[in-house]
C-alpha cells in the first residue's frame, strides 16, 4: 500500500497510531530540550540560573512561533495538496517555505542582539539575573536557523507519511542535548552557558539528518532549485494557514512576559523561578498532545482534500479522545508525586520546592481537558480554515488568560496567578466545544467513496 493509498484506505485508528506515536516519542525529546536544560542550570547554577532561562523563555516563544508560521502552514498545504493528488503544488510549498525558513530567524536573530538589554529586561530580568539570561540567550539566538530548520522540515517529512524518521531526527538532537548538558555544565564547568551551547549543539545535529533525508533520495517531497524562488501567492497561502499557530504562540510570549512581571512584583525572583519549572512540566505534558495534534494534522488534511468527510470526522474525534487520556494521565502523575517532581529542579531549596508544589497543583487543576482546545484548532489549521483557528487559538491566551492575570493577583495575591490558568481553561473549552460542533454539523454525514472502498475502513 503506498502513501497515499494508506492515507486514503487504511483503518482511522491503526493510522493515527502510526502517526502521532512517532510524533509524541517525538515531542516528548524535543520538550527535553527545555527540561534537561532546567534541571541541569537548577543543580549546577541555582534558582537565579532557572529565572535566566524562564527569561529567555518568551525570546525562544516568539523564534517557536515564527518557524510554526511557516512549517504548520506549509505542511497543512501539503497535506492537502498530495491528497489531491497535486505533487508539484506540493514541492512549491516545500520550496518556498524553506527559504522563508531560513531567512526569518535571521532578521529575528539580528534583531536581538541590536537591542539585548533592553529586550531581556523587557522580558523580566532584574539586575540580579540579567548577566545569566545574557550569556544563555546570545548563544540560543546563534542556532536559530538551525533549531528552524530541524523543527520546520521535520514536519514535511511527517506531512509525507514518513513519521518514523521525523521522530528519529528529534531523538538524535535531544539525545546529544542531554549528553552535552551534562558535560559542558559538570565536567567543563561553562555553567548556564554550557546549557545553551548543549541546546543549539543538539539542533545543528537533528538539523543535518533533516538535510540528509531530503539529499538521500528517499523522500517523496523532493526540494528543486526551481522552488525556492518566493512566490507571493504561496507564501501568503503558506502564512495565512500558519498565522493560528504563530499567533498562539506569539500570545504566549506576550503572556509569560505579564507572567514575568506580575510575578516580580508579587514573588521577585524565587516566583519567576517557580514558573520557569512550571513551564517546563508543562511542555513535557503538553507535547504528547501536540505529538497526537501533528499526527492527526495530515490525516485531517489528506482526506479533507480527499473529500472523505466521514474520515475526517472519525479522526477528530479519536485524536480528542487519546489527548485526554494523556491530560489525565499527566494529572494523575502530578498528584501524586509532585514533590518528588519539583525536587529534580530546587537542588534541597525548600522556599522554592514548596511554593513551586502549591503553584503547581493549581495551575494544572484542569489539564485533563486541555486536549479538547489544541485539538480542535489543529483541525482548522488542517482544514486550511485559518481564521477560526486563530480565533480558537487566542481565545484562552488573549480574550481570557492575560485579562484575568491583570485582574486577580489583585484580588488573590500570589495565588491569583496561579489560579488565572484553570479559570481561562474552562472558559476556553467551552468557546471551543460549541464552534468545534457546529463545525461537525457543516460537513457531510457520508464519504463520497463507493460503499465497497468505505466498508474496507
Amino acid at each position: 500500500m503506498n502513501r497515499s493509498t494508506e492515507m486514503r484506505d487504511e483503518k482511522i485508528g491503526k493510522l493515527l497510531w502510526k502517526f502521532s506515536l512517532p510524533a509524541i516519542i517525538g515531542m516528548l525529546v524535543n520538550a527535553l530540550y527545555n527540561i534537561v536544560d532546567r534541571i541541569f542550570v537548577g543543580q549546577g547554577v541555582g534558582f537565579v540560573g532557572i529565572a535566566a532561562t524562564t527569561v529567555a523563555f518568551p525570546i525562544m516563544i516568539v523564534m517557536m512561533a515564527t518557524t510554526m508560521l511557516i512549517a504548520i502552514g506549509a505542511t497543512a498545504l501539503i497535506s492537502i495538496r498530495l491528497g489531491e493528488q497535486k505533487k508539484e503544488e506540493a514541492e512549491k510549498i516545500a520550496g518556498n517555505a524553506t527559504v522563508l525558513m531560513i531567512i526569518l530567524p535571521l532578521l529575528l536573530t539580528l534583531l536581538y542582539l541590536a537591542f539585548t538589554d533592553p529586550i531581556l529586561k523587557l522580558f523580566g530580568a532584574s539586575e540580579q539575573v540579567l548577566p545569566y539570561a545574557r550569556d544563555f540567550t546570545h548563544i540560543i539566538m546563534l542556532g536559530s536557523v538551525s533549531g528552524s530548520i530541524a523543527f520546520g522540515m521535520n514536519n514535511f517529512i511527517r506531512a509525507e507519511g514518513n513519521p518514523r524518521y521525523a521522530m528519529l531526527t528529534q531523538i538524535i538532537g535531544a539525545v546529544l542535548n542531554t549528553i552535552l548538558n551534562y558535560i559542558f555544565i559538570f565536567k567543563l564547568g561553562l555553567g548556564i552557558k554550557g546549557s545553551a551551547l548543549a541546546s543549539i549543539s543538539g539542533q545543528t545535529v537533528s538539523a543535518l539528518f533533516v538535510l540528509g533525508y531530503y539529499f538521500s533520495g528517499r523522500n517523496l517531497i523532493k526540494i528543486h532549485l526551481k522552488n525556492l524562488k518566493p512566490q507571493m501567492p504561496i507564501i501568503f497561502g503558506i502564512l495565512s494557514i500558519g498565522f493560528a499557530p504563530f499567533a498562539m504562540q506569539i500570545a504566549n510570549s506576550v503572556q509569560q512576559t505579564i507572567l514575568n512581571k506580575t510575578l516580580m512584583v508579587f514573588g521577585g525572583d524565587i516566583a519567576l523561578s517557580a514558573v520557569g519549572i512550571i513551564m517546563s512540566i508543562a511542555t513535557i505534558i503538553f507535547m504528547p498532545i501536540v505529538g497526537i495534534s501533528q499526527g492527526a494534522q495530515p490525516l485531517i488534511g489528506f482526506n479533507y482534500g480527499a473529500k472523505q468527510y466521514s474520515r475526517v470526522k472519525e479522526t477528530l474525534k479519536k485524536s480528542v479522545l487519546f489527548s485526554t487520556i494523556l491530560g489525565l494521565s499527566g494529572y494523575l502523575v502530578i498528584r501524586a508525586w509532585p514533590y518528588e517532581i519539583i525536587g529534580l529542579f530546587s537542588k534541597g531549596d525548600t522556599e522554592l520546592t514548596q511554593l513551586t508544589v502549591h503553584a503547581m497543583l493549581t495551575f494544572f487543576a484542569l489539564l485533563p481537558l486541555i486536549g479538547i482546545q489544541i485539538l480542535c484548532s489543529s483541525y482548522f489549521q488542517a482544514v486550511g480554515k485559518p481564521l477560526q483557528s486563530t480565533l480558537l487559538s487566542l481565545s484562552r491566551q488573549v480574550l481570557l488568560f492575560i485579562p484575568l492575570l491583570l485582574i486577580l493577583p489583585h484580588f488573590w495575591g500570589i495565588d491569583g496567578v496561579w489560579r488565572t490558568a484553570p479559570i481561562a481553561d474552562v472558559l476556553s473549552i467551552m468557546i471551543t466545544s460549541t464552534v468545534i460542533l457546529w463545525e461537525m454539523k457543516r460537513l457531510p454525514k457520508n464519504s463520497p467513496l463507493p460503499t465497497e472502498e468505505s466498508s474496507a475502513n
